[in-house]
């Protein structure tokens, strides 16, 4: 037999399996993919779970629970962040605003009292040089209380070391000009228009700066405080409309028309949803009373008051300098000009405060104001007069008056700013009031939130679990 028979022939070099023995399986590809993982073992329980109703149950009671404790988390977040910025609005950023312009209106009056103090001279009253001292101590507390509850590193911060630092070297021009004023040298007045200089080039616009960046941040607040909570309503509606559907999925496949548990789980959403609602709503009103009621009138009348003091300011400077300092054109006295200025700006301010005020208590001092503004423009009409007539002593008692001269623009002055201070105090009380009331209509809802959507969470689950017993 040749080589090649032999190869070929069946059972020489090869082995054959017996007959009626199984065919060996061919071996696995090496597929990593057809190897399960946690995550397809997963899926593959879940799908399988999902075909019978049991399973089908269990899957939609968690997702139940879920959207509720969902629902709940999301509101707690949302109203703690609505609460935090009513609570910054009473508490932090319009009290700073406030001490902004207790500032500005310090140091105003500060320099009114000053120059007024300047113009008596020898007869220069313990009243006056008290309430001197009194506006640059009480700038000064508020100037480190400022510092100490703002926030580091912008404008507010700026303005502050600003005001520190140029407040010693006023107060150091006021004094030279007293001294060299007692000593009966012309050189006191110059110290006291240099100082005057500094106040309002320097330290009163860095006062409305600081002012304005606490005012803006107060807005701030208000508008975080009243945003609506959008992402709790949408959620709180997803939740609810879920609990809808599956009351309705048990009714048409049992012809229950009640699942105790699903239906205290959609109490306790529907209760959530209208705190939510009515509450934030109550909240939003109040605040906005706050602003548009208390804010707004509040800087109406410290833009008013500011007006007053910077005009009697001018008024007194007006005898100091004696035509001395005149406008750019060199045909009329500046701060003559400046007196007619603020005077404009007062009367604005105080018309504006009318309209603004909605109460008794609130137009009388206003309205008290505006008459005494009549009667200042008067009186200074008069000593203009007689100034200019070359009178100046007569100008002068007409100005700053004296025991045997009560009816002076001086008495006019403190009239108004006397009026412009009962009437602050009144707008901070309304404010204080509103926006606590804002405050308040929060209160309670973070924790009711909570253990109201944990309690529906439960009760759904608990109405699953019901069904679910009946295939037991």
């Amino acid at each position: 037999m040749s080589i090649a028979s032999r190869a070929s022939a069946p059972g020489v070099g090869t082995s054959v399996p017996p007959a009626g023995s199984p065919t060996p399986a061919a071996p696995p590809p090496d597929d990593p993919a057809g190897r399960g993982t946690a995550w397809a073992e997963g899926v593959e329980r879940l799908r399988e779970a999902a075909t019978t109703e049991p399973g089908r149950l269990r899957i939609i009671g968690a997702v139940l629970a879920a959207l509720i404790v969902l629902f709940g988390a999301v509101s707690v977040w949302e109203i703690a962040g609505r609460s935090t910025a009513a609570d910054d609005v009473v508490g932090r950023s319009q009290p700073l605003s406030a001490d902004a312009a207790s500032i500005y209106r310090s140091l105003a009056d500060a320099d009114t009292a000053s120059s007024s103090g300047f113009l008596a001279g020898a007869r220069e009253t313990r009243e006056v040089r008290e309430r001197y001292e009194k506006d640059i101590a009480n700038a000064s507390k508020l100037l480190v209380s400022a510092a100490a509850n703002t926030s580091a590193g912008g404008e507010s911060r700026e303005q502050i070391a600003l005001l520190s630092e140029q407040l010693p070297r006023y107060t150091g021009l006021i004094e030279q000009a007293r001294a060299t004023n007692r000593q009966g040298l012309p050189l006191g007045g110059a110290y006291l228009r240099y100082a005057n200089e500094q106040m309002t080039t320097e330290l009163l616009p860095a006062a409305q700066r600081l002012y304005e960046a606490e005012t803006g941040r107060l807005y701030t607040d208000y508008d975080d405080a009243r945003s609506w909570p959008l992402a709790s309503v949408g959620s709180g509606l997803l939740a609810l409309a879920a609990l809808l559907w599956v009351q309705r999925r048990d009714y048409r496949r049992t012809n229950r028309v009640l699942n105790h548990g699903l239906l205290a789980a959609t109490a306790a959403s529907v209760v959530v949803l209208l705190w939510l609602a009515v509450g934030h709503t109550v909240a939003r009103s109040a605040l906005s009373e706050a602003r548009a009621d208390g804010q707004e009138s509040l800087k109406v009348l410290n833009d008013a008051r500011i007006a007053s003091l910077q005009a009697r300011a001018g008024e007194n400077l007006t005898l100091v300098a004696r035509g001395a300092v005149l406008t750019e054109d060199a045909k009329s006295d500046k701060y003559d000009m400046d007196f007619t200025h603020n005077l404009a700006q007062l009367d604005a301010g105080l018309s504006r405060a009318l309209r603004l005020a909605d109460d008794t208590a609130g137009r009388t001092p206003v309205t008290r104001a505006v008459d005494g503004v009549e009667q200042w423009k008067q009186r200074h009409a008069a000593a203009r007069e007689s100034d200019l007539k070359g009178d100046y002593e007569a100008a002068l008692i007409q100005v700053i008056g004296d025991e045997l001269h009560k009816d002076s623009s001086g008495a006019a002055f403190d009239t108004v700013d006397a009026s412009l201070e009962q009437a602050v105090a009144h707008e901070q009380r309304e404010f204080t009031r509103a926006a606590r009331d804002g405050l308040g209509a929060l209160g309670g809802l973070m924790t009711g939130a909570a253990a109201l959507a944990v309690a529906g969470a439960v009760a759904a689950l608990l109405g699953i679990g019901r069904r679910l017993s009946e295939y037991r």
